[in-house]
């Protein structure tokens, strides 16, 4: 194990990506397309060029003169929210080169910019803390533990394509960060390492965005910038998702069962050494079931009704971050009267709940400061007019799958779906129709750009999930791997077909 050379901690390595963003400001010219916005309620778009904003009629013929392919209803129903590049606006700016001060202050202001997920990330942390301390969670992880005995890979099964389809189907991914507590006892008791539960949840998730076929955030979003309905391709990846998933699932289990055959081949194990769980093990008469009392039964029935609450208000009611807090602090105190916790205790265990995970609270933070020196430094537009530039004459078959590495680059200074689509697919979208490819396989080669190389890339949530179980990117970049070359070439493949028919 002395041989294997550790790589730095998470924020360091965020930091060091924000000095490279910041070198980049140096090297690349720095520019901007006009964007085109709409705000509820207002009769006008504003239009923005780099002499200012001004109103524009909101009107088709607007969009239609500025060869933006998006129906006007889409801004009017509220699916498109941010500013939209304009096609053939791209203008040079003066440089705005980030030096020291804006490298050291990129992450205090992605703090700003993610307080909403870093508060999420805290009132999960508290929550479980709060519920750890009855008891109850232990006794029913015992149980679960006892009935599958023997079985434990379904459980990789049956969760690997519940947070794949809930990933694909609605865009799951930091929600997911909340079932860590859950998951470490539960997988480390059926004999697997840290690196399972990494896999089922952040890889299940994952693997959603690669192959999201109604996900609003990427699909929905996407296929509306580059004007085509986002049924367009439903049927390739309704079938990409299920292969995709079943390769996933069988990598994943085939890791799990060679771990539990033999410890040593853990990847944790030979890159990390031999490290401790940061959420409590079961016992270790974890064998037998737990006795559980009417209280216990409650508390879980609780700690159930709060997970599904918060997927059904995510999915029907369309909550977001700061509901889904409230959701934890609502269930957390419910947990203390049920269990008559005193205000001094629910109180310290809360704060000591959220302590817990402050480390990946920065993390989130530190990673949203690389696009912010992008943006700040006037480059992000540049990368898109470039990469355009690139595949804009090539035949078809070459230019859909240069598409696909590109967007794989792009995702490693931009992790947001929803952002990555409004400011590239309407300069995509209209070379695509130049080098006579379908709209759908450019929102395809978006969708398994940003899905492949979301499972590595710094800026996104990989470096958060390994925090949480203290795991390094050395361990997981050895068991991604091969997973990665598989399913890049399947995305190829999808994706020539898809041209073709």
């Amino acid at each position: 194990m002395s041989s294997f050379k550790k790589l730095p901690s998470p924020i360091t390595i965020l930091m060091i990506v924000i000095v490279i963003a910041a070198i980049a400001t140096w090297l690349i010219p720095a520019g901007k397309y006009s964007t085109l916005s709409y705000k509820e309620g207002e009769n006008n778009f504003t239009y923005t060029a780099k002499e200012g904003g001004h109103a524009v009629p909101f009107t088709q013929r607007t969009l239609d003169s500025l060869k933006i392919l998006i129906k006007l209803e889409k801004f009017m129903d509220g699916s498109i929210r941010k500013p939209v590049s304009i096609p053939g606006t791209y203008q040079n700016l003066p440089a705005h080169r980030q030096g020291p001060v804006d490298v050291i202050t990129a992450p205090i202001k992605g703090v700003y910019d993610t307080i909403d997920i870093i508060l999420f990330i805290l009132f999960t942390g508290g929550f479980i803390n709060v519920f750890y301390a009855t008891g109850a969670m232990e006794k029913g992880m015992i149980n679960l533990s006892a009935k599958m005995r023997g079985h434990e890979a379904w459980l990789i099964i049956i969760l690997g394509f519940l947070f794949a389809f809930a990933g694909s189907s609605y865009g799951m991914a930091e929600e997911a960060l909340a079932f860590y507590p859950i998951m470490v006892p539960l997988f480390l008791a059926a004999g697997y390492d840290l690196i399972v539960p990494v896999a089922v949840l952040f890889g299940g998730t994952q693997l959603g965005t690669l192959s999201s076929f109604s996900n609003p955030f990427s699909t929905i979003i996407a296929s509306n910038a580059a004007g085509i309905n986002w049924a367009d391709g439903l049927h390739g990846r309704l079938a990409l998702f299920f292969l995709s998933t079943a390769a996933f699932i069988w990598y994943v289990v085939r890791y799990a069962q060679k771990v539990k055959r033999n410890p040593q081949a853990s990847f944790v194990y030979q890159c990390d050494g031999l490290v401790s769980s940061p959420f409590p093990v079961l016992s270790a008469g974890s064998g037998q079931p737990a006795e559980g009392s009417t209280k216990t039964n409650i508390l879980l029935l609780l700690f159930l009704a709060t997970f599904l609450t918060l997927i059904g208000g995510v999915v029907f009611l369309k909550w977001w971050l700061p509901e889904m807090s409230a959701i934890f602090l609502g269930s957390s105190l419910m947990v203390a009267l049920i269990t008559r916790m005193g205000e001094k205790e629910f109180i310290e265990k809360f704060i000591k709940g959220a302590e817990g995970l402050l480390a990946v609270a920065f993390i989130i933070g530190t990673a949203r400061g690389v696009t912010i020196i992008l943006n700040d430094g006037n480059i992000s537009d540049s990368i898109l007019f470039y990469s355009a530039q690139l595949v804009g004459h090539l035949p078809p078959s070459l230019f859909i799958v240069l598409m696909l590495f590109i967007y794989m680059v792009f995702t490693l200074f931009i992790s947001s779906t929803s952002g990555m689509a409004v400011v590239t697919m309407p300069i995509m979208g209209s070379l695509a129709i130049m080098a006579g490819v379908p709209g759908r396989e450019v929102v395809n080669s978006y969708l398994y750009g940003m899905g492949i190389m979301g499972f590595v890339t710094p800026t996104g949530l990989i470096l958060p999930s390994l925090a949480l179980v203290n795991v390094s990117l050395k361990a997981w970049w050895r068991f991604i791997r091969p997973l990665l070359i598989i399913l890049i070439l399947m995305c190829i493949v999808f994706l020539v077909i898809g041209i073709r028919l």
